[in-house]
């Protein structure tokens, strides 16, 4: 069964469009046209160039015909519908409205089917998926106040405010399906670096308190403060529920020494050519556990290496939970994993310690520095723990100031087994987490920590795939993705061995 169309409508002329055109020549050649600047031309051509477009998709839809079945119309259950009625609904498009009429097949206590709405893939809402579609882009770039100035700026669709959210959130919806589904295709990588990548953090985002997880929300609703106007020191908001972040990428190996690293300029890490990462996907997650983060970025890698033939890495920033989780999974999947604790954050820690024992900034200080990261660097960073608590016991440091120190030891102890740089820098391993840095910034910070907002769970979650869709250049293919499974969902549901197309 198919939807007939009458062609040879479509051979007639278009004949309010033609019209519509007629009026804007006319209008250029009148004498307010020629009164007005170049920018006033151009912006009164592009509003009426948009009405002009809207009346011939108008034009054209109805001018293929109201869709009228050859066969009987059935639904999966195998009712058919013999009553045909001329159904008449107005569709919100990127040039404007337009109305479009179909026939719809009804049986009494049955819902209606519309052979047309099938064949032109159109959603249940007013919306088209061309303005999901660009709601979609714009929310994934800055607020949904702003995708709703933008929208009613560079398109004739109207969206009220309260609808841009939910767009998003039907946009977003196939997000794991369409990774699923890739997943299931085969992928040649092998043109890719030897070193797969694989990288987590968290990030916090400020949500409703329905939204928060349960410790938080229970934090949130118990606090008291000793202020009303501000937070007193060491009190929290509890506000925060935390986007867990992940990176999956290869890269191209890059030995070099301790000395390379460090850099000729005291404490700074020199920045020679390397290889950058290949095929980066970043994404982020506040509705599911890190535990099952770490699974499908574990899951990702291995689409791209199915055969286990590059060198599986792993960057963290020292969570521990994230630690465990990445340990038992590469152990319950057979996975050889090279966790590497990120350099980054031993520098921190060292600076800190440096300043138990030169409490001003200069040379002293730097250099104090600068040879335990490189010693840190040639795999010795338990050397360095026990060397600096002594040397804070020789100089007599009291308890409190002594403190980074004991802090600063405790963690180079506690992540030995993760520290082995000398043995990562000789492979060419990667030691650094600046992509997944980038990625909680840029994914989350940058459009999640909007002063004053408080995000819901389903509209964060919905922003945060769009982004990632768009940070890792997957957005276009999954467009075509989600289009397709719209007509599944929306038509093929209805209709016995999908009849409309």
């Amino acid at each position: 069964m198919s939807a007939l169309r009458n062609i040879s409508s479509l051979e007639r002329a278009y004949d309010r469009a033609q019209q519509h055109f007629n009026d804007i020549t006319q209008y250029l050649d009148g004498e307010k046209a020629l009164e007005m600047s170049q920018s006033e031309i151009e912006r009164e051509i592009e509003k009426q160039g948009r009405e002009l477009m809207r009346k011939l998709l108008e034009e054209h839809l109805n001018k293929r015909g109201p869709g009228r079945s050859g066969s009987p119309v059935q639904d999966t259950d195998g009712v058919e519908r013999k009553c045909t009625r001329i159904h008449e609904r107005k569709i919100e498009t990127v040039f404007g409205t337009v109305t479009l009429e179909r026939v719809g097949y009804e049986r009494e206590g049955c819902e209606s089917l519309h052979p047309l709405d099938a064949e032109l893939n159109l959603p249940d809402e007013r919306y088209s998926l061309e303005v999901r579609r660009r709601v979609a882009i714009e929310a994934a770039k800055s607020s949904f106040d702003e995708t709703l100035e933008s929208i009613g700026m560079n398109t004739g669709a109207r969206v009220p405010k309260r609808q841009t959210e939910e767009l998003a959130k039907r946009a977003a919806q196939d997000f794991d399906a369409f990774y699923e589904t890739r997943h299931a295709t085969v992928d040649n990588n092998g043109d890719t670096g030897p070193i797969l990548v694989v990288s987590v953090d968290g990030k916090g985002v400020t949500m409703l308190k329905r939204d928060l997880r349960k410790q938080t929300q229970k934090a949130a609703l118990d606090r008291t403060h000793k202020m009303g106007s501000r937070l007193s020191k060491g009190e929290k908001k509890n506000a925060k529920r935390m986007a867990c972040v992940a990176a999956v990428y290869t890269i191209g190996p890059f030995a070099r020494t301790p000395e390379d690293v460090i850099g000729q300029t005291p404490c700074v890490l020199a920045k020679p050519p390397r290889p950058g990462p290949e095929q980066k996907r970043v994404w982020a997650s506040l509705e599911k556990e890190p535990e099952q983060v770490i699974k499908d970025a574990l899951a990702e890698a291995h689409h791209r290496d199915p055969d286990g033939k590059k060198t599986w890495v792993a960057l963290v920033d020292g969570n521990k939970t994230q630690i465990r989780y990445l340990r038992s999974q590469a152990q319950e999947n057979g996975i050889h994993l090279t966790i590497i604790v990120d350099i980054i954050h031993v520098i921190e820690y060292l600076w800190t310690a440096g300043r138990a024992f030169y409490p001003e900034s200069g040379v002293e200080l730097e250099n104090w520095v600068r040879h335990r990261i490189l010693e840190v660097l040639r795999g010795k960073a338990s050397l360095v723990a026990g060397g600096m608590r002594r040397s804070a016991t020789r100089r007599g440091l009291c308890a409190d100031a002594r403190k980074p120190v004991d802090i600063c030891a405790r963690y180079l102890l506690t992540y030995a087994p993760y520290l082995h740089y000398n043995r990562y820098l000789t492979e060419g391993l990667p030691i650094a987490t600046g992509v997944i840095e980038g990625a909680c910034r840029h994914l989350v910070k940058d459009r999640m920590d909007i002063t004053g907002a408080r995000w819901s769970l389903s509209g964060a979650e919905a922003v945060l795939k769009l982004r990632a869709l768009r940070s890792s250049h997957d957005f276009d293919e999954y467009w075509v993705f989600h289009e397709k499974s719209e007509h599944v969902r929306t038509h093929q549901s209805r209709y016995p061995g999908f009849p409309c197309v």
